[in-house]
Formats: structure tokens, C-alpha cells, sequence
């Protein structure tokens, strides 16, 4: 069975879709560990009262390389076969993602490359685009850069306001995520450039 790492900063959304995926047998994988750089996060609860070992690696204050270095050697020490970043809110060095290489997924709420960063609801909402979405992709050294995995569109309406906007995408996050997974866990796939190309 292969073991997935969460890494989370806030409620966590994503981090349950995938709990939920796993629970329903959708997603042939067990999450071994999920881990927080706040203590205070609602995902490390949630995982807590799903029976998940949940740790919290406090970042702030620290040097970035001290906490980091803690977190991968839990990831480790749990033979985790692949890293989900679920809203974790900062940025991995290359050491990190050295770590892990090819071994490292996040999901960001646009059709990347467009509207990388923070907000990038409110960015698809401020530019006019008329259709946006949500990107799982490999985790690089730059910012919402890796390899794409999968996309989801979504359609911005002209009654969109940006809660609005941002439930419709979190609603295909929640799909997208765990099949990126289940996808990857596969098998069966190369990276040729930017591309992530699947054998069917």
C-alpha cells in the first residue's frame, strides 16, 4: 500500500477530500502522516479525530532549514511514498524538494500557468478571464511551476463574486486532487518537458 504525507497550514479542505478517498477505497493509498507548521490549524484536528498520527512542526521563529529539516525527516521516518500539499502555506526550498523528487504534489486554484501566487481567484476575478479552474502538478523549485498533472475548468460567471468563484473551484479541488493521486500512485508515466505524460 503505498503512504501518502499531508502537509497542511489551515482547515485543511483538501486533506479530507483525499482522507474521504481513501476511506471510501477510491484512492488505493494510506496517509501515514499529516503535518502542520501551526499548531492551531483545523486539518491537524480533523486528522486527530480520523485516528491519523498528525504532527505539528512549528515554523515560526525558526530558521527555514532547522524546520524543514524536521519535516522531511519525519516524511522519512514514515516511508512516505508521496508528499500532498494541502494549503500549506509556504514555499519549499530545493533542498526540500530534493528530497522528494517527482515525489511532491500541490493544487492551486487556477489554470496555472495563469494566476500563480496568492489569490488567485480574486486575480482571475480582477483580470476578466472567463474561464478558470484548479492545477495539480508536480512540486519544483519555483513558484506553481512543476509539470501539471491534471487540470479542471471552471467557468467564471457574471454573477461571480469571488466566495462565489473560490466554492465553485474548491468543489472540483475535490475531485481533481485525489484522482491526480490516484494517478500518479499508478504508474505509468514520464515527465517529457513541462508534460506529465500518461500510458493508457
Amino acid at each position: 500500500m503505498k503512504r501518502l504525507g499531508i502537509l497542511l497550514s489551515g482547515r485543511g479542505s483538501n486533506f479530507l477530500a483525499i482522507a474521504s478517498s481513501v476511506a471510501a477505497g477510491e484512492l488505493p493509498a494510506e496517509i501515514a502522516i499529516v503535518i502542520s507548521n501551526r499548531g492551531e490549524a483545523r486539518g491537524i484536528s480533523a486528522a486527530r479525530e480520523r485516528g491519523l498520527l498528525a504532527a505539528v512542526v512549528p515554523s515560526r521563529g525558526r530558521e527555514r532549514e532547522e524546520h524543514e529539516s524536521e519535516v522531511v525527516s519525519l516524511l522519512q521516518q514514515r516511508q512516505v511514498d508521496l508528499v500532498c500539499l494541502a494549503g500549506y502555506m509556504r514555499l519549499l526550498s530545493p533542498q526540500f524538494v530534493r528530497a522528494f523528487p517527482h515525489r511532491i504534489l500541490n493544487i492551486h486554484p487556477s489554470l496555472l500557468p495563469a494566476f500563480p501566487g496568492l489569490e488567485a481567484q480574486r486575480q482571475a476575478l480582477d483580470y476578466g478571464a472567463r474561464v478558470t479552474g484548479c492545477t495539480v502538478h508536480f512540486v519544483d523549485e519555483h513558484l506553481d511551476h512543476g509539470p501539471i498533472i491534471l487540470q479542471q475548468a471552471v467557468p467564471v460567471l457574471e454573477s461571480d463574486d469571488l466566495a462565489a468563484l473560490s466554492s465553485r473551484i474548491l468543489e472540483q479541488e475535490h475531485i481533481a486532487y485525489p484522482e491526480a493521486i490516484r494517478r500518479v500512485l499508478g504508474g505509468g508515466w514520464t515527465i517529457e518537458g513541462r508534460r506529465v505524460v500518461f500510458q493508457r
